[in-house]
């Protein structure tokens, strides 16, 4: 028999579709991409030719937009179900805190897995796996949450909640399948792709693993200790489609196409429906131009960010700071050159946080970023609990990634001069992921959120310039 398996991963709520960036031999360029609207055609075809299809989601589902923030995740809930998934996990989708979280799964037509997510006495939060039963074959699926929800992200994520990497459940539930007589075990993770690899090299007996969370785009599987991975990018560029053939119950050969939703493919009526019905009430902010951009501002960069310098220079305009931090997030669709509309500012920091003041010493400062820059880079994939490089500006910074860690800042420039130690730097953040909550003194939450911080900049910037982002210099 020949078995289909589809995967999305990371769309963080991009209903529509949108920009995505792309790389050529003469550098990025953006293309219009992505849309439920036109993955359900995809989706809908691909069932038609072979009724034997699975589809999974990778999770980062329920938040990354204006519509799903304000719904607490409600928004998304009839277009998942149109859809009709198999199963999912979760990392951003704890962001409404878990009770918020049960609340939607219980609407959804199919499970959240997680056999990571445990409760504070030591229960299982979620349902760590499911069999689906195909013809005679009989398959497995094991779900890994986001082993950072409890570690980097801000508490509400994980309250009540206490969560694992998985490592060391994983081969027990491999177990527990196999003696159920299951043909083929899957593995979705949003744990990484480094996480995944690793934890593959050290554990035998999966045969799939829908990898997520890292937001890699890979054109052909890899292949790690008789696994097959695949990992779709994200924002729903891109439809995962593996084509397994199973001979006697196991997989005999395989074929895989990572499949980019374009514009050339129709749009299912159905879906469009749903869609325009969500989007309805926000036409005024998508179409409400606020000023505009000389080049593509996009989150791709692992060391650095056009997209996050217009929202840095924004916090230290407002706040009268020299200095300002934020999470190195990965979502948010790229801006493309041209107009840059209120739904572009929330797109870039949905939950739209209070811009906040903090007093650090400049030990302060290279300590916190030597952590994040650990947490990064680190040479145990376990250990690497990214985003992104935490961004910043106001700084110039020259680093070594290969140094060991709290060894790979070289040098850090404040206005022309090095980063004095013992000095204390006024500085402004967003989030508790800018600038953690256990540094600082004199910490002040201003009245101005981040979404109206841009807004002001805009004013008076209204044609942003993205050359400055260039505040981390490899060396």
């Amino acid at each position: 028999m020949e078995l289909n398996i589809l995967y999305l991963n990371d769309v963080h709520g991009y209903l529509e579709p949108h920009n995505e960036l792309f790389y050529n031999n003469k550098g990025e360029f953006t293309e219009t991409v992505g849309g439920y609207s036109r993955i359900a055609t995809l989706v809908k075809q691909i069932r038609q030719e072979n009724h034997s299809t699975l589809l999974f989601d990778g999770g980062d589902t329920f938040h990354g937009t204006k519509p799903l923030v304000d719904s607490k995740g409600e928004a998304m809930i009839p277009v998942l179900n149109e859809l009709s998934f198999n199963a999912m996990v979760g990392h951003w989708d704890f962001a409404y805190g878990p009770k918020q979280l049960k609340n939607l799964l219980s609407k959804l037509s199919y499970p959240m897995l997680g056999m990571n997510v445990y409760n504070e006495e030591g229960s299982l939060f979620l349902q760590p796996f499911i069999t689906l039963q195909i013809e005679d074959l009989k398959i497995g699926v094991i779900g890994i949450c986001s082993n950072i929800i409890d570690k980097t992200m801000p508490a509400q994520f994980s309250k009540g909640l206490k969560i694992t990497n998985g490592m060391d459940e994983l081969p027990s539930y491999i177990e527990q399948l196999k003696s159920d007589k299951v043909d083929i075990i899957i593995l979705l993770s949003h744990n990484g792709f480094p996480q995944d690899m690793h934890m593959l090299e050290k554990v035998d007996g999966i045969d799939i693993c829908l990898s997520a969370h890292t937001h890699n785009r890979l054109y052909k599987p890899e292949l790690v200790n008789k696994t097959i991975v695949i990992q779709c990018g994200c924002h729903g560029s891109f439809l995962g489609h593996l084509k397994l053939n199973v001979e006697d119950k196991q997989i005999a050969g395989h074929q895989y196409h990572l499949l980019k939703v374009t514009q050339h493919i129709s749009p299912d009526t159905e879906m469009e429906k749903i869609i325009d019905g969500i989007l309805q009430p926000y036409q005024i902010v998508r179409k409400n131009v606020l000023g505009c951009t000389e080049l593509t501002l996009h989150r791709y960069d692992t060391m650095n960010s056009s997209m996050d310098n217009l929202l840095l220079n924004s916090i230290m305009y407002i706040s009268g700071t020299k200095i300002s931090f934020s999470n190195g997030w990965r979502y948010g669709a790229p801006i493309r050159s041209g107009d840059i509309t209120e739904d572009d500012l929330y797109n870039i920091i949905p939950v739209n946080p209070p811009v906040s003041t903090v007093d650090l010493t400049g030990q302060e400062i290279i300590d916190m970023l030597e952590e994040n820059l650990e947490r990064t880079f680190s040479k145990d994939p376990m250990k690497q609990m990214g985003g992104y490089v935490k961004r910043c500006a106001g700084l110039r910074i020259n680093l070594r990634i290969e140094n060991p860690v709290g060894n790979r800042i070289q040098e850090i420039y404040f206005s022309d001069k090095h980063l004095d130690p013992k000095e204390i730097y006024n500085v402004s953040f967003v989030t508790s992921q800018g600038v953690p909550k256990h540094i600082g003194k004199n910490r002040k939450e201003m009245d101005v959120k981040a979404v109206e911080a841009m807004k002001e900049f805009l004013k008076v910037r209204p044609a942003f310039n993205s050359s400055d982002a260039d505040l981390f210099a490899l060396v």
